[in-house]
């Protein structure tokens, strides 16, 4: 019997095989235009053959999503590397050193406020204990693939046709059934409220550019983020959660465990995550590179690249500053998430984003397995395609930072 130690893991040889999967396949045609954005997002911390192993990790965290494009890939590069068939049935086939990492992935994906230095602790405690280096490479990874799922669901991007859930021509009767309300309207039309347009978004944030910095109290700019936090847990989806697959089911424990609102937790513990006590510039940052070297850099690149990107266009127009509306996506995904960026005036949340644009954000971030057709052609409908593949590739990043956030303030909290 092969030795299923964890060290024998397979290692990929290849640090752009994903990238290159992905080009061949379904994401070229979402990403024709994002070569650059994306080839750093996909490659930045996966497939490094020096230290990050391919193995069901990412299936478990792709699970958590119901991701069923990107557990095939994984799957077949599992075996392409050498990986041992019999994990693939599942967790109680694999060492126990990965099954201990449950808990943690369940957190990280749907509830990474919840996360603290005990689980840390318990990672690194015991006969199978994982170094700190090995947990860094491992929280890296899962956060990587929950962000992945978020932005594979976010454009659409469907199994291929050999697999179950693949390429179809004709949505199922549940599908349309799930995209239409009892009122006969669409999930991306929930709240009635008609989108305003790329030209009023242009004035106002013309007007924001003109205006500079609003002088705001730290309470002041508190009271705007628990308002805005409040709003965004009334944004729901009557979107159905699909019933996961046997061959999606098996890699999933406490599958009915998923996002609730930060807003709505019960736990006095856990207040508002204040970018101003430990931030990713600051703090995160440094602590990746120190326990996996180099890392920490290739992250920053990959959330700089996709917060900056701009073709300074919006639907028809050009020579358009987004900055103000880029920023107000990035801080809205991470205030999804119960972080506040204290210098950020959350007023312009409301002023820039529209619900039902805050209500595909939310979804895509936080339930993608729900995303619907018609709730992604009903938002951002003046924008060009390749905009709204943007948007999707901020949320990606966004949201990987946020669970990254999380579980390196539960390290350092660990380690002091």
């Amino acid at each position: 019997m092969r030795d299923l130690s964890v060290s024998n893991i397979p290692r990929n040889s290849s640090r752009t095989g994903l990238y290159n999967y992905f080009t061949d396949n379904s994401m070229c045609r979402m990403c024709d235009k994002h070569e650059k954005p994306t080839k750093i997002a996909f490659t930045s911390n996966i497939n490094n053959n020096e230290v990050v192993p391919v193995n069901t990790k990412e299936d478990a965290a792709a699970g958590r999503h119901q991701c069923g494009y990107l557990m095939h890939l994984h799957e077949q590069e599992f075996i392409l590397q050498g990986g041992n068939p019999e994990w693939l049935k599942g967790p109680s086939f694999t060492p126990k050193k990965l099954r201990n990492l449950n808990e943690v992935n369940k957190l990280m994906a749907h509830r990474p406020w919840m996360l603290s230095k005990m689980h840390i602790e318990n990672l690194t405690k015991g006969k199978e204990n994982w170094s700190l280096a090995e947990v860094m490479q491992a929280i890296i990874l899962l956060s990587h693939f929950h962000a992945l799922c978020s932005f594979v669901n976010g454009c659409g991007i469907k199994p291929e046709i050999d697999h179950n859930g693949g390429h179809t021509f004709r949505s199922s009767v549940s599908e349309q059934n799930s995209e239409t309300d009892s009122d006969g309207s669409t999930n991306g039309e929930m709240n009635g409220e008609p989108e305003v347009g790329i030209n009023v978004l242009l004035e106002r944030m013309k007007k924001i550019s003109e205006e500079g910095e609003e002088e705001t109290t730290e309470e002041e700019r508190l009271k705007r983020f628990n308002k805005i936090e409040i709003q965004s847990a009334e944004i729901t989806t009557t979107a159905r959660r699909p019933s996961p697959v046997a061959e999606i089911l098996k890699y999933v424990e406490d599958e009915e465990f998923s996002y609730t609102d930060f807003a709505k937790r019960t736990e006095e513990t856990q207040p508002t995550f204040r970018i101003q006590d430990y931030s990713w510039e600051e703090h995160a940052f440094s602590l990746a590179n120190r326990l996996y070297p180099d890392i920490g850099t290739h992250l920053d690149d990959k959330f700089n690249m996709a917060y900056n990107l701009t073709y300074y266009t919006m639907g028809e127009n050009n020579d358009v500053d987004t900055t103000a509306f880029r920023r107000s996506i990035w801080n809205y995904i991470h205030l999804l998430y119960g972080i506040m960026h204290d210098d950020y005036n959350y007023g312009q949340v409301n002023q820039l984003l529209e619900r039902n644009l805050k209500a595909y954000v939310k979804t895509v971030t936080c339930y993608p397995e729900r995303l619907t057709r018609k709730e992604y052609d009903n938002v951002m409908r003046e924008f060009k395609h390749s905009e709204k593949v943007h948007v999707n590739l901020m949320l990606l990043e966004a949201r990987q930072q946020g669970e990254l956030l999380y579980a390196l303030r539960a390290v350092n909290q660990y380690m002091t």
